[in-house]
C-alpha cells in the first residue's frame, strides 16, 4: 500500500497553500481579530472546491462518501494559517446544507445531547453565519439565524474565533437522520484533528524560525541543546498526530480499511495533545518575548485550547479509545 500523498494531493495542498498565504498571511493574524472572513476570501475558499469537499457528485453515494482524506490535507494548511470563518461545520454541512459549496451560505453548528446534563450552548461565528445546524443523537436540525435568541454577552478565548452563548435554542427543521447525525460527529473529529495539526506545525514553525534567527553568545539558541530538545519533542508530536489524523480520513472514506470511529478518536487525542503541546512549546522557545500580545505563539496555542473542545475533548476520546480496548479485550478472553 502507498501511504504518499498523490499528485493531485500534492497540488490541492499547494493551491490551498497559496490561498491561505494570499488571505490569511500569518504575519498578519492581529488584523483578523474579532473579524469575520472576508467575503472575497470565502469566495474563492469555495471557488478552489474545498467547501463543497464533502458534497457528492451524481456518481456518489447520498450521504456524500469519500473525499475526508482531501479535506484534512486542505484543512491542515488552513490550521496553519490560522484561518478564520465557520470553515470547519460549513464543509461538513454542505451535503445538507444547498448552498454552502458555493460560497453563498455560511454555516455554524452545535452538537447537543439531552441526555447529559444541560447548559448554555456555545456557537462559534454565530454572527457571521446564515445557518445554525445542531446535531442531537437521532438527527440534524437546521436553524435560520434569524430565528436564533438573543447571545449572553462574554469576550471569546480564542481573539480570532468570536463566539455567542444561547441559554437555549429552539427547535429548528429537520433535515437529517441518526446517520447523518453520526457521520457529522466522526467529520467533525477528524476535521478538527487536522485543524490542530496545522495549528501544531505552525507553532513548531514559529519556534524554529525564531530559534534559527535569534542569536546568544554568538550563536543561534537553535544551536542549544535545550531548544534542540524543545523542537525535537515539538517535531513528533506533530508527525504522530498527522499520521494518525490522515489515517482517520482514509478509513472514513473506505471502511474496509478500519475502525474510522476509533480512529477519529485516537487522531483527535493525539492532534490535540500536538496542539496544545506545540503551542505551550513555543511561548517558552520566544521566552519574554513569547508571553506577549504581539507575538504568534499566544494565537496557536488559543487556537488549540478552542478546538481541542470541539467534538469532544483528549479526555473523553481517551476513554472512548479504552473502553474500546476493554471490550476488544472482554471478547478475546471469551472466545479462548
Amino acid at each position: 500500500m502507498d501511504f504518499r500523498l498523490s499528485d493531485e494531493q500534492l497540488a490541492l495542498r499547494d493551491t490551498v497553500v497559496s490561498f491561505c498565504k494570499g488571505h490569511f498571511d500569518v504575519a498578519a493574524v492581529a488584523s483578523r481579530e474579532g473579524k469575520p472572513a472576508d467575503a472575497a476570501a470565502w469566495s474563492e475558499l469555495a471557488g478552489i472546491g474545498v467547501l463543497g469537499m464533502l458534497v457528492p457528485d451524481s456518481d456518489d453515494t447520498a450521504d456524500g462518501s469519500g473525499g475526508a482524506a482531501e479535506v484534512a490535507i486542505a484543512f491542515e494548511e488552513l490550521g496553519r494559517h490560522l484561518c478564520v470563518g465557520p470553515l470547519l461545520w460549513s464543509t461538513i454541512a454542505a451535503p445538507l446544507v444547498p448552498g454552502v459549496d458555493a460560497g453563498e451560505i455560511r454555516v455554524t453548528g452545535a452538537r447537543v445531547d439531552p441526555g447529559l446534563p444541560g447548559g448554555p450552548v456555545v456557537v462559534e461565528h454565530a454572527a457571521e453565519s446564515d445557518v445554525l445546524v445542531v446535531v442531537y443523537p437521532d438527527r440534524v436540525e437546521r436553524l435560520e439565524a434569524a430565528d436564533l435568541p438573543a447571545s449572553v454577552a462574554g469576550e471569546p478565548f480564542d481573539p480570532l474565533t468570536p463566539t455567542a452563548v444561547f441559554e437555549s435554542l429552539p427547535a429548528g427543521r429537520v433535515i437529517g437522520d441518526a446517520g447523518q447525525a453520526a457521520r457529522l460527529g466522526l467529520l467533525g473529529t477528524t476535521l478538527s484533528a487536522a485543524l490542530l495539526v496545522g495549528v501544531a506545525q505552525g507553532a513548531l514553525d514559529t519556534a524554529t524560525g525564531y530559534a534559527a534567527g535569534r542569536r546568544q553568545f554568538g550563536v543561534p539558541i537553535g544551536s542549544f541543546q535545550a531548544v534542540k530538545h524543545l523542537l525535537a519533542d515539538m517535531y513528533v508530536r506533530v508527525a504522530l498526530a498527522r499520521s494518525a489524523t490522515y489515517a482517520a480520513a482514509a478509513m472514513i472514506d473506505d471502511p474496509r480499511a478500519g475502525d474510522a470511529v476509533r480512529a477519529a478518536s485516537a487522531a483527535k487525542l493525539l492532534a490535540g495533545e500536538a496542539g496544545i503541546g506545540n503551542g505551550r512549546a513555543a511561548v517558552q522557545v520566544l521566552g519574554g518575548m513569547g508571553f506577549t500580545w504581539e507575538m504568534l505563539a499566544h494565537y496557536f496555542l488559543k487556537r488549540a485550547w478552542v478546538l481541542e473542545q470541539g467534538f469532544g475533548a483528549g479526555d473523553g476520546h481517551a476513554l472512548a479509545l479504552a473502553g474500546a480496548l476493554a471490550a476488544e479485550t472482554t471478547e478475546t478472553s471469551a472466545e479462548t
